[in-house]
């Protein structure tokens, strides 16, 4: 198919086969699996996808490319015209399990990886491409520089590793950063307890808003009263002067539930 890639959807297609190979082999494709792709552009997963499952699930927002995916007429490919971010997959996708299998634009990753994180029981795994900082900043262990939000709320769910790292080359056009795939496999629980995951969330959006500062300053900020917080890190033995990056998931857990204790929110 010749289309040009468009710039605003971020469209860099993959076709280098070694690349396909590693996703597939960490996809483990059963036939009885149901699939869900976010971008499948010209068609490199898709094609190598469909003769392996029961159902293909495709999201694509350009038009263009909507045609030539229904021209493949497979009866197990669905083809969902629009912005994933803005479709409902519980009511796309069913009841799952589902796998999802992606080269995810690098301008909607992101925000893909948080709906994966809302929508988690629908997968039974992952296994998606991203630009190479945000693979670090997701894999990346406490007191690490990458170490971040991102990093939290997935290992919170999932064990993540890397799959494979991705040169320019293997895309068309060569985007000007390095790729890397991970793997996600969901956890039957939360790694480590957590009983309001709204409140987590929002502890450790707090402590990472302002990532210089430490936690006192930038909780304070984030809204969370002085002297409850005070209270609530003595409580637990944390120094409220460390600062967010330091934090193990264990402590973010106890911070968040010492906080909740002593802070109306």
């Amino acid at each position: 198919m010749d289309h040009r890639p468009k710039k605003r959807f971020g469209q860099n297609f993959l076709h280098d086969r070694s690349v396909v190979d590693r996703i597939m082999a960490a996809a483990d494709l059963q036939k009885t699996d149901q699939v869900l792709e976010i971008g499948p552009g010209l068609g490199a997963l898709t094609d190598r996808m469909l003769p392996l499952v029961d159902r293909l699930h495709v999201m694509e927002l350009d038009r263009d490319l909507i045609d030539g995916l229904n021209a493949r007429q497979a009866s197990n490919l669905c083809v969902h015209s629009g912005d994933a971010l803005r479709m409902d997959w519980d009511e796309v996708l069913g009841a799952g399990p589902v796998k999802l299998v992606a080269n995810l634009p690098y301008n909607i990753s992101s925000q893909v990886l948080f709906k994966l994180l809302d929508h988690r029981q629908l997968f039974a795994r992952a296994v998606l491409m991203f630009q190479k900082e945000v693979g670090d900043r997701i894999c990346a262990p406490p007191g690490n520089r990458d170490y971040g939000i991102l990093s939290v709320f997935c290992q919170l769910w999932f064990d993540v590793r890397r799959v494979v790292t991705v040169p320019p080359g293997a895309f068309n056009p060569p985007p000007k950063v390095t790729s890397a795939v991970l793997a996600f496999e969901p956890l039957a629980q939360p790694r480590v307890p957590v009983t309001d995951e709204a409140f987590f969330r929002r502890v450790v959006k707090g402590a990472f808003a302002q990532r210089r500062k430490t936690l006192r300053n930038t909780l304070t900020s984030a809204g969370f009263g002085f002297d409850g917080l005070e209270q609530a890190m003595a409580d637990i033995g944390i120094d409220s002067g460390r600062r967010g990056e330091t934090l193990s998931l264990d402590e973010f857990a106890r911070l968040a539930a010492a906080l909740g204790k002593h802070l109306s929110h």
